[in-house]
């Protein structure tokens, strides 16, 4: 297994000279903040009030927005409404107590907030999700600065057609050519954010206690939606789902995630039934995820009707969230995360199969064991190999991980010269022996493989 040294854990940096604007109207909640940002090299602009923020956001570059709820003369669901109308790619975050939950909505509704943070925040927390956004308000303007370019290139492509006949057949193929670009542009962005949330994911896993669990129902999930005949764009949303589908116990107190849920006491029961809508409320500000926030909201819903959050039954569950539920379950059962022991496999199949009809959809469940079967008859065919054997084209069969099992490369990746060069000038750097564990159909015959006892990534 490669892994990285305690110094190269994995972040999101947020872009360079990123500027942050704190409003508040109590000094010491903004000398709080202002020492948090100060700590991870972020810039920041404090304001006491909302016409002082104002007047910041005129004479300053603003990429994020902290704003208090409860302020004099103008409250912060007002003031980020303004700021939406200012510069409406400005990320605007609300700080709020449980009492402004009314307050809360009308900023969400008015302002478009990208999130609300409860407080007192949570230092780790807070600074995650200001990374978090400030990297995809970087992605974003990128991606528009390639559409604005391929716009005026193809404005200017029709011009030349429009004068110059003569010229029609070498303009299209550099249309051609454009356009292939930005489909290969808009395929790396997307296979950067699909790495984005795997290493989210991880990250979450990190103070869980269950490491693996998302990712290996992520895999069980996405085979079972292919196998089911879904679409592309559903298999994948099934797939970002079960990768942060606990997205919502993120703010749970260690002492919650780090044992069974049956062993939960009666007030964290309440907790734990809440955390599917906490989930759906941390993905909605992101367009792109919202078949995925509704699949982490239904994820606990039962075809009998007797789940939660909204009791939803049969088909008016979505068939993704019965995808991630079913899985979930089966990986949970396997692990011990949901009683005091691992149970054996026929074990898990006979109760995931005793709860069709009640928990779990039948064409999920038959599909589902089938997945798990094969999944786990493949893993015999990986062989493991030495970094300084890897070659382009090998395909990664189980993941990378650091130190403390945060995802570096997913089960799945094919492996390029530039990444091959990196992991193996990182064995040469820190002098370790690394060995990773490959598909065999992806092996070339004269590659050395390292015989050894095989065990679980």
């Amino acid at each position: 297994m490669l892994q990285a040294p305690p110094s190269s854990e994995i972040h999101p940096d947020p872009p360079e000279s990123a500027t942050v604007l704190t409003v508040d109207d109590e000094p010491s909640v903004l000398n709080a903040l202002r020492r948090v940002f100060r700590a991870q090299g972020i810039a920041t602009l404090q304001a006491t009030s909302a016409a002082e923020g104002l007047v910041l956001l005129k004479t300053h570059r603003v990429d994020l927005v902290i704003s208090d709820m409860r302020m004099p003369e103008m409250d912060g669901a007002r003031f980020l409404e303004l700021v939406r109308n200012h510069d409406e790619s400005i990320v605007r975050i609300l700080l709020t107590g449980y009492a402004d939950m009314s307050s809360t909505i009308a900023a969400i509704n008015k302002g478009a907030i990208h999130r609300y943070i409860a407080k007192p925040w949570d230092d780790q927390d807070l600074v995650l999700v200001v990374r978090e956004a400030l990297t995809r308000r970087d992605l974003e303007k990128k991606n528009a600065e390639l559409t604005s370019l391929t716009k005026r290139q193809n404005e200017q492509l029709r011009d030349i057609n429009q004068t110059l006949e003569s010229r029609v057949v070498a303009r299209t193929a550099e249309l051609q050519q454009i356009n292939g670009m930005l489909d290969a542009a808009y395929e790396d962005l997307d296979k950067t954010f699909v790495l984005a949330v795997n290493v989210f994911s991880s990250l979450m896993e990190m103070r869980g206690g269950h490491p693996g669990h998302a990712r290996r129902v992520a895999d069980l999930s996405r085979e079972t939606a292919k196998r089911l005949k879904l679409s592309e764009r559903d298999v994948r949303d099934v797939y970002l789902a079960a990768l942060v589908h606990d997205i919502g116990t993120i703010g749970f107190p260690d002492t919650m995630l780090k044992k069974p849920v049956s062993t939960y006491t009666a007030d964290e029961h309440q907790r734990y039934r809440r955390h599917t809508i906490e989930g759906e409320t941390a993905l909605m500000a992101l367009t792109q995820l919202q078949g995925v926030a509704k699949i982490v909201r239904q994820h606990h819903e039962r075809v009998d009707g007797k789940g939660f959050p909204d009791g939803l039954a049969g088909t008016a569950i979505t068939m993704g969230a019965r995808i991630v539920a079913a899985a979930s379950d089966l990986d949970e059962l396997a692990h011990g995360a949901l009683g005091e022991l691992n149970l054996s496999v026929e074990r898990v199949n006979s109760m995931l199969m005793g709860g069709v009809g009640t928990h779990y959809d039948k064409a999920v469940i038959e599909i589902l064991l089938k997945v798990a079967e094969d999944l786990a008859a493949a893993a015999q065919n990986d062989v493991q190999i030495d970094a300084h054997d890897l070659r382009p084209g090998m395909v990664l069969a189980r993941a990378v991980l650091s130190a403390k099992g945060a995802t570096l490369l997913a089960a799945g990746y094919m492996f390029d010269e530039r990444v091959v060069k990196q992991v193996t000038a990182f064995a040469e750097r820190e002098g370790v022996r690394l060995t990773l564990w490959v598909k065999g159909d992806s092996l070339p015959p004269d590659v050395k493989r390292i015989e050894s006892s095989r065990s679980e990534s």
